[in-house]
């Protein structure tokens, strides 16, 4: 069954402290914005350190095959420990 908020594309994420998923760098004065993901799955258990549009940062600790239902622009290497993670877009 497809809801209002599916999402039919997704990207390998590669961890990084300063690279959004589309390629940016995080500024709140920026007059381009980063894309963000609607959701984000986690592959292999662990913490995962999203960022939000707004630039802030908050771990989670996920489970393996969860998929984490929030808006974020980048996963950060420092202090996530989880693997195997996807971007999830609805385009």
């Amino acid at each position: 069954m497809t809801t209002s908020n599916s999402c039919n594309l997704g990207v390998a994420i590669t961890k990084s402290d300063t690279v959004n998923f589309d390629g940016t760098t995080y500024s709140a004065t920026a007059a381009a914005k980063a894309v963000p993901a609607q959701k984000v799955y986690v592959g292999g258990a662990g913490i995962v350190v999203v960022v939000f549009p707004n630039g802030a940062a908050v771990n989670f600790t996920a489970v393996a095959g969860q998929v984490l239902d929030l808006e974020c622009i980048r996963v950060n290497s420092t202090n996530t420990t989880a693997t195997l993670m996807v971007a999830l877009y609805q385009v």
